[in-house]
């Protein structure tokens, strides 16, 4: 699997408030990790099958990391990049995701140490039509009114085909890989 991250804690990079909500207060944060039921609040897993199983796993008790906030789309505007696929269209998507521990939350190392192993196994994945870039960002973390900086994953993946069916159904294996990653991990920490 083509696998990347990067670290972007530059001024105008994106960064994550935890928990959140849209200004108008229609979206906001779904603790699926300790309501799981709550699952199908999600607008986007009801939509797509695939991110709501990715959801499953990363929120699961056996994994370190909880979900914040993700989103799915398919296209057939490709990136320059990604022309070496060879591909008409894309299944795409990303999950912004934090560690369930508070003081795991605020290691800017813990966080690089977890892309980095994250991002060689899904390289040592068997090849697919797939990719995934993981992010580390800036997140401000609120409780009792007072906000802690420290940092989040965004983990974007993406499958590719000469359809849509096709994307899709690759966007799915690079989401299984990615949480079979996760929890492996959790299963031998860092």
């Amino acid at each position: 699997m083509d696998a990347d991250f990067s670290v972007e804690l530059g001024h105008d990079d994106p960064v994550l408030d935890f928990p959140w909500s849209d200004p108008a207060g229609a979206l906001a944060y779904v603790d699926v990790k300790r309501h799981p039921e709550l699952l199908e609040k999600i607008p986007e897993a009801t939509r797509f099958s695939e991110l709501a199983e990715f959801l499953r796993a990363v929120n699961s008790r056996h994994s370190p990391l909880e979900s914040a906030k993700c989103d799915g789309w398919e296209t057939t505007e490709l990136e320059p990049e990604e022309e070496v696929h060879g591909a008409a269209c894309k299944a795409a998507g990303y999950i912004d995701l934090v560690f369930t521990a508070v003081d795991e939350r605020l290691s800017f190392p813990r966080h690089e140490r977890f892309a980095r192993r994250l991002t060689e196994l899904l390289r040592r994945a068997p090849e697919t039509l797939s990719a995934a870039e993981i992010c580390v960002r800036r997140a401000f973390f609120v409780a009792e009114g007072a906000a802690t900086e420290g940092c989040y994953f965004t983990i974007y993946v993406s499958g590719y085909g000469s359809d849509a069916e096709q994307a899709r159904k690759n966007w799915g294996i690079g989401l299984r890989l990615a949480g079979s990653a996760i929890l492996q991990m959790s299963a031998n920490p860092l």
